[in-house]
């Protein structure tokens, strides 16, 4: 089973409310991403404050000290010095050497850092290495962000002296905090503007789908043995109109060819129809010549049978002129059905009337009811029965005994007739050709008799159908409505 599609005013609303959404998520992890920047930016800048004070309160030190300055004197340089400046900056730091021996610390109890007895080989190498002489080691302790940052300081001669240690944790607590309110607000903000935005986007999407659901119809109900009319829309986008103009120009054409096609029928017809003519008149034609030509050689006014022989040739000439009489009224009859004269007539008496002028003792009609009324044409009744029962009889091969059945009986508002034969049948080849015009199987005969009965059939909205089996026989149902239509 095939998937089913989409329709167009789907997509539309589907494609505006997935886009609302993915700009609120795009929005939100901008968000989001922009704040972790600057929280990281910020954390960075402070430190690099605090070092740089921590800096000039040594350097300061140093210069106003009566000790030596070299490494070996800073733990008695700092030995009160170092919590003063760490009071003053409400920061604490440790002082390493050259070597990453602690030298003093700030703050011995604090916890937080962890502070080791000796910097490790690695920290050294990589403060050491760096342009800046400075190194920030960032891990995760106690839940959050910690860094600690490693410079040499030196003396006034830029002699190094040692590292300062700078620990700091990064404490974004109050600032997820008001990230979070951000983003709850984000979010009843985005909650209002997707509801919005599934409201506005039905809409629109109706809008658009409006112009070629119309075309859709119109050309659903295209056809082209009728006229068809053309799409007027106003206000419609380039696209649309430039659709509309190409289905407008389509119809033009297509009454156009179906104009064409009409006279081309129309003469074809015309043609078959003189063909079938012609060819129906020749037929009598040449015995009438024949008869005259011999005539004209064996004339002789001594002859004493000539009064008979005048006789029978004038009886040839009229049998031949009658059948070319005929072949023209029966062309006629088909070209031009009768003016109905309705009546409200018992449809078993009229079909047991028009089995009477058949001689053949093997035809047997049955009826269901006694009496079926229905409003239909005397005459042309007696013509479908006629013409179905002496095609019946035509059907049956000489060497056996015919077997005609004729029923009669009423459905609802329907009247239904059955003729069944046990003929030879109807082979598949000619199934479909039976009832088109100058169609027969017969040796003689114009075959207009089923043509002319389904029109006659389908002018009071009935129908005539027919199942066969080969050398078995055939069978013709026509139903009619009880009732002549009011529009006919």
């Amino acid at each position: 089973m095939p998937k089913r599609k989409l329709s167009l005013s789907s997509r539309i609303f589907i494609y505006m409310i997935m886009l609302v959404v993915l700009a609120s998520i795009l929005i939100a992890g901008v968000t989001i991403y922009q704040y972790n920047e600057q929280s990281q930016e910020y954390h960075q800048l402070r430190l690099e404050r605090k070092e740089s004070q921590l800096l000039s309160s040594i350097d300061y030190v140093l210069k106003e000290t009566t000790w030596e300055v070299n490494t070996d004197n800073l733990s008695l340089i700092f030995k009160d010095k170092i919590y003063e400046i760490a009071n003053i900056h409400n920061v604490s730091f440790n002082l390493y050497d050259l070597e990453g021996n602690l030298i003093k610390m700030s703050k011995p109890n604090f916890a937080n850092t962890a502070t080791e007895p000796s910097l490790s080989t690695e920290i050294l190498n990589k403060v050491n290495q760096s342009v800046s002489k400075r190194f920030v080691e960032k891990i995760k302790r106690l839940g959050g962000d910690y860094r600690s940052s490693y410079l040499i300081f030196t003396d006034e001669k830029a002699k190094p002296l040692g590292v300062l240690n700078v620990p700091y944790f990064d404490d974004d607590s109050l600032n997820y905090g008001e990230l979070k309110e951000f983003l709850i607000r984000l979010s009843y903000a985005y909650l209002i503007m997707i509801l919005v935005a599934i409201a506005f986007a039905y809409f629109v999407s109706k809008y658009i789908t409006k112009s070629l659901q119309t075309i859709r119809d119109k050309m659903k109900g295209t056809r082209l043995e009728k006229s068809n009319q053309k799409i007027e829309l106003a206000g419609a986008s380039l696209e649309v109109s430039a659709l509309v103009e190409s289905y407008n120009s389509m119809i033009d054409e297509l009454e156009e060819s179906a104009k064409k096609l009409a006279a081309s029928e129309r003469e074809q017809a015309w043609r078959e129809m003189a063909k079938q003519v012609a060819h129906e008149i020749k037929n009598p034609l040449t015995p009438i010549r024949l008869s005259v030509q011999s005539f004209q050689h064996k004339f002789d006014p001594q002859d004493p049978q000539i009064h008979k022989k005048v006789e029978e040739y004038t009886k040839t000439l009229i049998q031949q002129i009658d059948t070319m009489s005929s072949i023209a009224s029966a062309f006629s009859n088909f070209a031009k059905m009768p003016a109905q004269k309705l009546e409200f007539l018992n449809v078993v008496e009229v079909v047991e009337l028009a089995l009477e002028i058949f001689t053949e003792n093997d035809i047997k009609f049955s009826a269901k009811e006694p009496e079926i009324i229905a409003n239909f044409d005397r005459s042309q009744l007696i013509r479908i029965i006629t013409n179905l029962v002496k095609n019946a009889v035509q059907s049956i091969p000489e060497e056996r005994t015919p077997q005609i059945s004729v029923q009669l009986f009423s459905e609802s508002t329907d009247v239904v007739i059955t003729v069944k034969d046990n003929g030879c049948g109807i082979t598949k080849t000619i199934e479909d050709k039976i009832f088109e015009p100058k169609f027969t199987t017969k040796t003689s005969g114009m075959g207009l008799g089923l043509p002319m009965i389904k029109n006659i059939i389908e002018t009071y909205n009935g129908s005539i159908e027919f199942t066969s089996i080969i050398d078995k026989g055939s069978q013709f149902t026509v139903r009619f409505p009880k009732q002549f239509p009011d529009e006919v």
